[in-house]
């Protein structure tokens, strides 16, 4: 029977280990060094990096007055409000109601954003970031749904200490381990409220899907989760040969059969209310997809509906999970990882679930018994990363339990 570990290697590692954390705590006493900072103002080879580290620390701080000018432009409608012409700030300020000195410093701070930028004539106009904001109704309304957020995260500690009883977990019933809603009149209006903000807010997901996935070889597509059916709408448009079965509870099914009867899929998609801690997945679909439902659920949880997607597929079926990922694979401190701060905060805020490396979601797609896992190159992953995987006719090798 062979070790099941390569000594040599884990030696090396560990070495490699500890020279690294060396390394670092010897930066980090550089750092500390009270005369370092004016050394390296007054080098040109290091000034550039020591103004973008002090930069990025500003940007830090200042972070949630950021979030409020674009809240704020969010409110005014500024955006679609210049996407139709550019104006002056005597225009905007009777548009808005507000005082023009006080506009002005909205107006400039978010020219400062890159949110809007200054034309001719004293007029402002979009600016590049502006642009989306004016044309994809599902951004103004994450960011309206984000005041949420800020309002649980006001003191940090505190909300630390008591997750899941703000808004944000108010607005997500199904993400934590409150009772379900019922299906009451305030039940269904909880259950219309986060089904209309995801189908709005799924649109750049459904893109990256569509744009990196060929769904020639499927038949049949279960979505598990469904929703409204944005993702089953959209896929049925790209993919005429498609039929559906959608999966979720039973009032969010209720509000997605008008939805489907309007698009006139009546006769390609059909509805199978259930909640997947309780009920098995229908069988039919050789596709399964779960696109963004993993980090909203625990460890558990998402162990349990994986294996029911293995469990109702039949052999050669596939996988499809789409939801955004961590990136901690990255270089720490990079514009891709720095994502992750947002999306670890607010699945806290909206309940138990967790952002998730690709490896650990592959880990768990192969512990279920999928074969073949691999992640599928998208073109912007800050939307959605993209895996799959295959039930095949062999048992896969339990690689780390195996013996020799």
């Amino acid at each position: 029977m062979s070790h099941p570990f390569d000594l040599p290697a884990v030696a090396s590692h560990s070495a490699s280990a500890k020279f690294k954390d060396l390394w670092q705590a010897q930066l980090e006493r550089w750092y500390a060094h009270p005369g370092l900072y004016r050394w390296s103002l007054g080098n040109p080879l290091t000034r550039w990096l020591t103004r973008r580290r002090t930069r990025k620390l500003f940007d830090l701080m200042s972070g949630f007055v950021h979030s409020q000018v674009l809240l704020a432009c969010v409110r005014l409608d500024l955006f679609r409000s210049l996407h139709h012409a550019p104006a002056n700030l005597p225009e905007l300020a009777r548009r808005t109601e507000l005082a023009p000195s006080v506009l002005q410093r909205l107006l400039l701070s978010a020219v400062a954003l890159g949110l809007l930028e200054q034309r001719s004539q004293g007029r402002f106009g979009l600016g590049p970031l502006g642009v989306p904001l004016a044309q994809h109704e599902g951004i103004a309304q994450m960011i309206e749904h984000n005041h949420l957020l800020y309002q649980d995260m006001q003191d940090p500690l505190q909300f630390l200490s008591n997750a899941w009883r703000g808004g944000m977990a108010d607005y997500w019933p199904y993400a934590h381990e409150k009772a379900a809603p019922t299906t009451d009149a305030n039940g269904v209006d909880k259950f219309t409220r986060y089904s209309e903000l995801m189908a709005a807010s799924q649109g750049f997901v459904v893109q990256e899907i569509l744009s990196s996935y060929f769904f020639s070889e499927h038949r049949c597509v279960l979505d598990v989760g469904a929703g409204r059916g944005r993702f089953v709408s959209d896929l049925a448009a790209h993919a005429p040969h498609l039929n559906f079965m959608m999966f979720d509870l039973p009032p969010v099914l209720a509000l997605a059969k008008e939805n489907i009867r309007a698009k006139g899929l009546s006769d390609r998609v059909t509805l199978h209310p259930g909640s997947f801690l309780d009920d098995p997945l229908p069988r039919g679909a050789d596709l399964i997809s779960l696109v963004r439902v993993a980090h909203d659920h625990p460890d558990g949880v998402v162990r349990q509906i994986l294996q029911k997607a293995y469990d109702a597929l039949p052999v050669g079926g596939t996988l499809l999970l789409a939801e955004p990922m961590a990136q901690s694979d990255l270089e720490g401190g990079s514009d891709e990882a720095s994502v992750d701060a947002y999306f670890h905060f607010y699945l806290l805020a909206m309940g138990d679930g967790r952002l998730r490396t690709p490896q650990e979601l592959m880990d768990m797609m192969q512990a279920a018994g999928f074969t073949h896992v691999e992640r599928v190159p998208n073109a912007m992953p800050i939307h959605a990363q993209i895996l799959l995987g295959r039930k095949s006719k062999c048992l896969p090798l339990n690689i780390g339990n195996s013996v020799n």
